[in-house]
Formats: C-alpha cells, sequence, structure tokens
C-alpha cells in the first residue's frame, strides 16, 4: 500500500487536516509572488515619478539585483542554518518591512535617495534565499497529503503564473488609482500576509544539512568546484557567458529602459501592467506548448529564433512603433518565442 492509499483510507477530517499546509503554502506563496509583481512595477515607477531621473531609476534597479548575485553564492548555506520555514517567513518579512519604511518615510520625513536604495538592497536581500527555501518545501507538503511531486509542482508553477497575470495590470491600475505610495502599502501588508500564513500553518521543514561545521566547509568546496568545472569545460563557459550578457540586458530593459519608456510615451502606468502581464501570459503558454513538442525542433534553429524573436527585436518594434496594441501584440509573440530558451539550455 503506497502513500496515496493510506492517506485515501484515512477519515475524512485527519484528511483535511492535512491538506491544510500544502493549501496554506499556494496560498502565501501566491500571496507573496502578487507582492514581488507589485514591487517589480511599482519601485522603478516610483523612482521615475519621485526624481524624474532615467540614471537614479538604473542605480535603483541595481541594487535590487545585487542582493540576487549574493544570495546566489551564500544563500544556499543560509537555507541550510535557518531551515525552509524560518528562512521564507524571514524573507517576506523583510520585504514586507523595507517595502513599508518607503512611504512611510517619504509620506512624513522625506526619503533620500541612499535611504531608498538601501531599503531596496535590504529588502532584496532574504527574498532569494526565502523563494529557494519555499520552493524547497514543496517535495516535503506534497508527501505529507499524498500528491504526486509532478502534480504538486505544476499546481503551483500554475498558481504562481495566474497570479502574476492578475497582479501586473492589476498593479498598473492601482497606481493610476491610488499612487505609487499607497501601492506599496499593499504590497508590504501582502508580504506580512504570507508570511503570517506560512508562519502558522506549515509545519517545520528541516534543510537535508544538519550538521553546520562541515555543511560551511562543504559549500565552499563545492563552490569552488563548480567554479573550475565551469573554467574546464568550453560548452558551459559559453552558456554561462550568454546567460550573463542576456539576463543583464534583460534586467536593464525591464527594470529601466521599459518603465522609462512607457512613463514618457504613455504617462500612465497601466500600459506597463499590461505589457508586463503579456510578455508572462505568452511565455507561460509558449512553455507548455514547448513541452508537447519542443522534442521534435532543431535545438539551434528554435534556441536562434527565440532570442532573435524574444530579446533583439522587441528593441526595435519598441523604437519604431510607440503605439499600445502594437506592444502588447509583440509581447506576446515575444514571451511565446523566448520560453523556448530556458528548456533548451536544461536538455
Amino acid at each position: 500500500m503506497n502513500k496515496l492509499d493510506e492517506i485515501q483510507k484515512e477519515p475524512l477530517q485527519a484528511r483535511q487536516s492535512r491538506k491544510l499546509p500544502i493549501g496554506a503554502f499556494f496560498i502565501g506563496s501566491a500571496i507573496s509572488y502578487i507582492g514581488d509583481m507589485f514591487t517589480l512595477l511599482a519601485i522603478p515607477w516610483f523612482v521615475l515619478q519621485t526624481t524624474g531621473s532615467v540614471i537614479q531609476t538604473g542605480i535603483t534597479a541595481f541594487f535590487s539585483t545585487l542582493p540576487m548575485v549574493f544570495s546566489a553564492f551564500f544563500g544556499s548555506a543560509l537555507v541550510d542554518r535557518l531551515g525552509y520555514k524560518r528562512t521564507s517567513v524571514l524573507g517576506d518579512i523583510a520585504s514586507s518591512i523595507a517595502v513599508a519604511l518607503i512611504p512611510l518615510l517619504y509620506l512624513s520625513v522625506g526619503i533620500a535617495f541612499w535611504q531608498l536604495l538601501a531599503l531596496v538592497f535590504l529588502g532584496g536581500l532574504l527574498k532569494s534565499p526565502g523563494g529557494t527555501a519555499r520552493r524547497s518545501m514543496l517535495p516535503d507538503l506534497a508527501h505529507l497529503v499524498g500528491m504526486r511531486l509532478e502534480r504538486a509542482n505544476a499546481f503551483s508553477d500554475g498558481i504562481n503564473r495566474v497570479a502574476g497575470l492578475i497582479a501586473a495590470p492589476l498593479a498598473g491600475v492601482l497606481i493610476a488609482l491610488i499612487g505609487t505610495s499607497n501601492l506599496l502599502w499593499i504590497d508590504a501588508i501582502s508580504f506580512a500576509l504570507s508570511a503570517l500564513l506560512l508562519g502558522v500553518a506549515l509545519p517545520k521543514i528541516s534543510s537535508s544539512e544538519t550538521q553546520k561545521g562541515e555543511s560551511k566547509r562543504g559549500y565552499f568546496a563545492e563552490l569552488w568546484e563548480g567554479v573550475q568545472f565551469i573554467h574546464r569545460d568550453a560548452l558551459v563557459l559559453s552558456l554561462v557567458f550568454v546567460i550573463m550578457i542576456t539576463n543583464l540586458l534583460d534586467g536593464a530593459f525591464f527594470s529601466v529602459v521599459e518603465p522609462s519608456y512607457i512613463k514618457h510615451v504613455f504617462n500612465s502606468a497601466v500600459p506597463y501592467g499590461l505589457i508586463v502581464a503579456a510578455s508572462g501570459g505568452s511565455a507561460f503558454v509558449g512553455t507548455l506548448v514547448f513541452s508537447l513538442v519542443g522534442h521534435r525542433l532543431p535545438r539551434r534553429f528554435t534556441y536562434a529564433i527565440g532570442y532573435i524573436v524574444g530579446g533583439a527585436l522587441t528593441f526595435w518594434v519598441f523604437l519604431f512603433f510607440p503605439v499600445l496594441p502594437v506592444l502588447i501584440a509583440w509581447q506576446i509573440i515575444a514571451g511565446f518565442a523566448i520560453a523556448s530558451v530556458n528548456p533548451i539550455f536544461l536538455r
């Protein structure tokens, strides 16, 4: 008798109590993801509204990305030390406090640019480890309720995608109706709700590492081994280089160029939300389609088309066709095309 059969024979009340943690996980993750989308749109727009400077918007985007670089190297060690649940909850709490302080300072004594940068940096410092820890809890939670991991992963990804589709245009509408600073209050509340829900409803799930001294030494040894492996393998080194360059261009476009362009051309955050939602939604559909037919497509040709249509041509479309329906239509095409790139990397 497998785990699923055992759970199905339990009393109804027992099965419902088992399902509570994973239900809270899905809801809390969706709320946190909505908060992430609000932050993604609100912070650049807030800087543009308060300073009018594209340069300062770019600097803010840099300080938003910098914590992810630190987290990529040291985040797993933090998760091993604190555990999955604690790291996830602390990530949402840190984001909530940092985001709430931005409108609080702005509406009271005023916020200096360096203070904004510090809050953006500190808010993002635990975000990446928190997200990693949250995803790492899913296998144990799925096992707890007897749900197959493939189904749990698909359900989690689908909920987050839908949350993102709703959050992006909603953020644009809310910025237009209540202003960016008020949206940041809602953003902070969403992170706090996620932390409260996950903190109360989830069981304690420990990470796989239990010996702190060995974990620390093993982590840095494995990090150095990974660097050496990348250096020795020409193909992997070229892939890492391509990913770094494209991520740099994507970060500059989506965090600086796109919001600045939309504010200059349309002077409204609503088109910003619609364009982001169109890109994200079509990328989700493209991922599903590629998972079904991707094995039949030539990898190099598909890879090249994905980057050309989803990357390079997008800049030209924004340059020559500053019309909202055209931009939305193109983002649907570009998002669908670029969706094939990551699966090809993983094949």
